[in-house]
């Protein structure tokens, strides 16, 4: 085993993440030690943040696409970073339990998209279908794109594909996905 291999065991993890400021944002304020499932449960922080832009845009009488993508400005950079160092400290390549690449992943949607419930519960599950199944070319940049941008690329084009999906069920299923 590689000490750079993504499913080797790192002793006293949860220790390390609760003391390390690092490690704690990259693992999604810890959400990424859960014990199955780390992805998904790294997710909902993503939900929260999504639904915090919300109120900020309503607050500033903007629209949210325009929040979320200053956020996302902000938050990408920053990604690239973060889950580039956590991953050095940790000598594990996109360790299952960073995930502050889904936190940032799941917004996309809202670029164009108005946050409202159902939209958060609509890109909450496309988002992780697309990160989990990873169809082309999503795989291929998790397998082939190393570093901070190899982590969070994927699960930017997961966001964008979650975009698409939803966009075209609040075409198709107006009652289902809201487009205004």
């Amino acid at each position: 085993m590689s000490p750079y291999d993504k499913n080797a065991p790192i002793p006293n993890l949860a220790h390390r993440v609760w003391r390390d400021p690092i490690l704690w944002l990259a693992f999604g304020f810890g959400t990424g030690l859960a014990p199955r499932a780390p992805g998904t449960f790294g997710t909902l922080p993503g939900i929260g943040v999504a639904w915090l832009l919300g109120l900020v845009a309503a607050a500033l009488a903007l629209p949210s696409g325009v929040i979320v993508l200053s956020a996302l400005v902000v938050l990408i950079p920053v990604g690239i970073w973060l889950c580039g160092a956590a991953s050095r400290r940790l000598g594990a390549h996109d360790h299952g339990g960073i995930v502050f690449d889904e936190i940032v992943g799941v917004l996309i949607p809202f670029l164009l998209l108005p946050l409202s419930p159902l939209n958060l519960l609509w890109a909450f599950v496309w988002f992780r279908v697309f990160d989990v199944l990873k169809p082309w070319p999503i795989r291929w940049l998790d397998r082939h794109v190393s570093g901070g941008v190899g982590i969070m690329i994927d699960d930017l084009l997961a966001g964008v594909f979650a975009l698409v999906v939803m966009g075209l069920m609040g075409w198709g299923f107006p009652d289902w996905v809201r487009l205004h």
